[in-house]
């Protein structure tokens, strides 16, 4: 028998997506003109899932993280990733205190709601690997212990991808783990010219105050789970899949993972705008950021999965 998921109450329902619209408004204050980032990345968070956030220097990644950290009334970490930082950094390590006569576990900065691996790419497999765990599982071993990390717990991870002097390319086991891949880009003219008169940008971090709480984040989240989806949108998600998976478009298809994830997103974005139902088009806009950093492609990948989906009929 399938386990039954709990309708969530209507008016927490309502009231959980109002904090989070609010949120998405709060951010846009910040960044403007990016509402779609902005979006895929709170789907991202309804999701319970991890966000690469890939661009050039001065685009505004971590002005978004530490917009959303502060926005939020959660705990934030941050980590440099940097070529001599070791796993310790990020798990944690036991230390011996002689006192007690015993080890005692020091947390490390991946125990927060929030973590920002910024340039994640600039730090050694051994210690990109120590998130692995951390973001799969929600909990990291060290030496025989296992310690559970906050819920909901959220890495948000930033690399240039034009710049290859000092990096190292992240494995496919560490990109699968995240959940969506996006792109700032550069600002349209108005949201720049905002930009150059000080509107926004990283000077308006300074005055803003936390208008959701991990409460609301939760309530979010159990508010998408159990957003119901038919089987013939799953029949359509399954063969777009088997495409991806067949050869003639990628070298590398889609994992189930990566299926499941999109299913989440589709989900999720169909809560946030105020739908009772996913449609073909809410999966649509989520294929290409859930997608485009798992699969791979004899030539361009992102016209490859445009391809899949110019090719799978859309049901009606």
């Amino acid at each position: 028998m399938c386990p039954t998921v709990m309708q969530p109450d209507p008016r927490q329902e309502a009231d959980a997506r109002q904090v989070m619209l609010g949120l998405a408004a709060r951010l846009d204050g910040v960044l403007a003109g990016k509402q779609e980032v902005i979006e895929q990345v709170l789907i991202a968070m309804l999701c319970g899932g991890h966000v690469l956030i890939e661009d050039m220097p001065g685009m505004g990644k971590t002005t978004l993280a530490k917009a959303l950290a502060v926005s939020l009334d959660t705990d934030f970490g941050r980590v440099q990733f940097t070529a001599d930082l070791m796993p310790a950094d990020i798990v944690g390590v036991e230390i011996f205190h002689p006192d007690e006569k015993r080890f005692v576990f020091h947390p490390g900065a991946v125990f927060h709601h929030i973590l920002l691996a910024d340039e994640i790419n600039r730090a050694t497999p051994r210690a990109q690997s120590a998130l692995l765990e951390a973001m799969e599982e929600g909990q990291v071993s060290v030496e025989r212990e296992t310690h559970p990390l906050p819920k909901p717990f959220l890495v948000l991870a930033t690399q240039n991808p034009m710049e290859h002097l000092g990096t190292y390319p992240l494995p496919e086991s560490q990109l699968d783990r995240f959940f969506c891949r996006l792109r700032l880009g550069y600002p349209d003219r108005d949201a720049e010219r905002r930009l150059l008169k000080g509107e926004v940008g990283r000077r308006q971090l300074a005055g803003l105050k936390p208008v959701a709480s991990v409460r609301d984040w939760l309530a979010a989240q159990d508010a998408v789970q159990a957003m119901p989806v038919s089987d013939v949108l799953l029949d359509y998600v399954l063969e777009l899949l088997a495409l991806s998976r067949d050869g003639s478009w990628l070298s590398l298809g889609a994992s189930p993972r990566a299926g499941a994830d999109l299913v989440a997103a589709a989900k999720a974005r169909a809560w946030l705008h105020n739908r009772s139902y996913v449609s073909a088009a809410d999966v649509q806009a989520m294929w290409q950021p859930c997608l485009g950093h798992r699969v791979l492609a004899e030539g361009d990948t992102q016209a490859a999965l445009a391809g899949i989906l110019e090719q799978v009929t859309v049901p009606a």
